[in-house]
């Protein structure tokens, strides 16, 4: 059961110390998660649209850009609402939820980029094989595992966290409630909880990564290799460094600058690299706005 018997509910302090940038955040924010929205809002339309992308690299694809709108929209709507109004509170049951949503969508992204990785690696390295070994039920249960594996780990970290007694201070020095900071207001024990986000980054994003570069090296077709390479390099980069460091050594401004490459950078710059980057996705954009003009 969550412990709501000392505290009631956290303030998120976000980017208060520099009052003076606050409508540019706002902005720039604002943008960042439109054009992450109109753009995998669109991939969507167009992998669902286009004949020519039923294939499993579009069905994974299809997925990211589910999981990606879901993501944005679990942290920087509060986010932009604090910066507007300056009201940075939010419900212990609201703090626990974004919690929860957050490592459950981060963590299935991790391994669903894996399993995009893998499926250009075998369509490259093995495409007579590729009908077979990446058939439908093989895909489809790469991509439910990727999302169920993210659900699960994410309700044990969020149990494990939010049974903890708050009574340090009910201010979160972040732009939304991440594990780490929320360990600093803890007044218990939290040593398990500091070892259970070392492994779980272990397994959720170290693990990953590597099969992720171990498959690149074969992927000189792809056309989105490079520029996605640096995309996925920053959404692992920035995740490795917040949550295999000791708790102690965290600082809140470094934090908050990493957190903003994986809830916000990568999420805009993922559907930009497809569309833009990517001959199949803008040649169905074409042919839909063709057909729709002729028809």
């Amino acid at each position: 059961m969550l412990n709501s018997t000392t505290i009631t509910g956290f303030i998120l302090l976000g980017f208060s110390d520099i009052p003076s940038l606050q409508h540019l955040f706002f902005s720039v924010f604002l943008v960042t998660y439109i054009v992450t929205l109109a753009g995998d809002l669109l991939i969507v339309v167009l992998t669902l649209a286009d004949p020519a992308l039923h294939t499993p690299m579009y069905f994974f694809l299809r997925n990211l850009s589910l999981l990606e709108m879901c993501y944005t929209s679990v942290n920087v709507p509060k986010m932009l609402g604090n910066l507007f109004s300056g009201d940075k509170a939010i419900s212990f049951i609201g703090c626990a939820m974004q919690t929860y949503f957050s490592f459950f969508l981060g963590g299935s992204e991790c391994f669903l980029l894996a399993s995009m990785a893998y499926d250009r690696y075998v369509a490259i390295c093995k495409p007579l094989h590729y009908p077979v070994v990446m058939n439908r039920k093989v895909s489809t249960g790469l991509a439910a595992g990727s999302w169920l594996s993210g659900l699960l780990m994410s309700f044990g970290h969020t149990s494990m966290v939010f049974t903890l007694p708050f009574c340090r201070s009910h201010e979160i020095n972040h732009f939304f409630c991440d594990i780490p900071p929320l360990l600093k207001l803890a007044c218990g024990d939290t040593s398990h909880n500091e070892m259970a986000v070392f492994i779980m980054a272990f397994f959720f994003v170290i693990f990953p990564f590597m099969l992720i570069l171990m498959s690149y090296g074969r992927r000189k077709s792809f056309s989105t290799c490079s520029s996605h390479l640096v995309v996925v390099t920053l959404f692992y980069g920035s995740a490795c460094i917040m949550y295999l460091k000791p708790n102690s050594s965290h600082s809140p401004d470094t934090d908050k600058f990493l957190s903003l490459f994986y809830t916000v950078i990568t999420p805009m710059l993922n559907p930009i690299i497809y569309i833009l980057r990517n001959k199949e996705v803008k040649g169905a954009f074409w042919r839909i706005v063709w057909r729709r003009r002729f028809h």
